[in-house]
């Protein structure tokens, strides 16, 4: 068990090297619950919960063509994504990233993903894993 052990926290400090070294940062968070504001008579988006922050890896998986679908009044294009972020990763107390958190792309290597939101559909957990993978979808209009 010990070589392997030393294998998998080798793969986890090679992986977190690649995501220092793509220069990737995420934000993941939960939008706060809205709040009523008695001076205006509306809701106002509440705090968010930040369940994470720092360095990851965006990509778009390989087998996301983009689905469209009618949301409201208009077509959305869904894609696909992979973020891994380090292994060690904790979120705080009693909480768990959930389908509906939103993961904004705060810096990339590619420029153009940053200040992009995507929206969380799942995450995967794994002993032997060398990184901690969200799923994640664009909802492009």
């Amino acid at each position: 068990m010990g070589d392997i052990a030393a294998l998998l926290a080798q793969a986890r400090a090679a992986h977190e090297d690649l995501m220092a070294a793509a220069g990737d940062q995420v934000r993941i968070h939960r939008p706060g619950e809205p709040v009523f504001d008695q001076e205006t008579g509306e809701d106002t988006p509440g705090p968010d919960l930040v369940l994470y922050e720092g360095p990851a890896r965006v990509k778009p998986l390989a087998q996301s063509t983009g689905t469209e679908v009618q949301a409201g009044e208009q077509e959305v294009r869904l894609r696909d994504y992979e973020v891994a972020v380090p292994w060690s990763t904790t979120v705080p107390p009693g909480e768990v990233i959930r389908p509906g958190d939103r993961v904004l792309v705060l810096a990339a290597s590619d420029p153009r993903m940053a200040g992009t939101t995507l929206y969380v559909t799942g995450r995967q957990f794994s002993s032997t894993a060398t990184a901690w993978r969200i799923y994640a979808e664009d909802r492009e209009a």
